[in-house]
């Protein structure tokens, strides 16, 4: 278990850069005031918001990319969180809101402009594991204001949900 802190909230009217918003409303279908370009690709309950690392995308501005907060279509920019711990199933506790991690967020052409040779693959989980950002369905709605803490908990295990019971978090090391 991680704890790190909401660096930046984003949302735009469709595409990307999103930009940074002191607070929001994190409802089950997404942040009140973002809209995704395609929604058919991203949002809906299973990608309702977008996370990913403020350490990660430092990494990928040392290595020449113009990426900045936002360009990569990221709703929620967090810091000081373990990224190789951040895969679906796994739950984060941002403010008042919860998250559970459902899938990567493969990258698309439009934000091409945040790498030095185009080439957005630099953050596609199958050619370079744990550089991805994540999609997130909301578990419980909430405020969220930057600064607000972020709770990284053990995934959530599967066979309580295949017993008829319910989702419990996996604290197997």
């Amino acid at each position: 278990m991680n704890e790190g802190v909401l660096l930046s909230i984003n949302v735009s009217d469709g595409g990307v850069p999103k930009h940074p918003r002191q607070e929001c409303v994190l409802r089950v279908n997404g942040i009140e005031g973002d809209r995704q370009a395609h929604p058919q690709i991203h949002g809906g309950p299973q990608r309702a918001v977008c996370l990913y690392s403020l350490e990660l995308i430092e990494s990928l501005r040392s290595e020449g990319h113009p990426v900045t907060v936002g360009s990569l279509g990221e709703n929620l920019t967090l810091a000081g969180i373990p990224w190789h711990q951040m895969v679906p199933g796994t739950c984060v506790d941002v403010g008042a809101a919860s998250l559970e991690l459902t899938g990567y967020a493969d990258p698309c052409r439009t934000i091409v402009g945040s790498f030095h040779d185009r080439r957005s693959a630099r953050i596609f989980e199958r050619v370079h594991p744990g550089w991805s950002r994540l999609y997130a369905r909301v578990m419980k709605e909430g405020s969220l204001r930057i600064g607000d803490p972020v709770h990284v908990a053990a995934p959530l295990t599967q066979d309580a949900e295949d017993a008829g019971g319910t989702l419990e978090r996996d604290t197997r090391d």
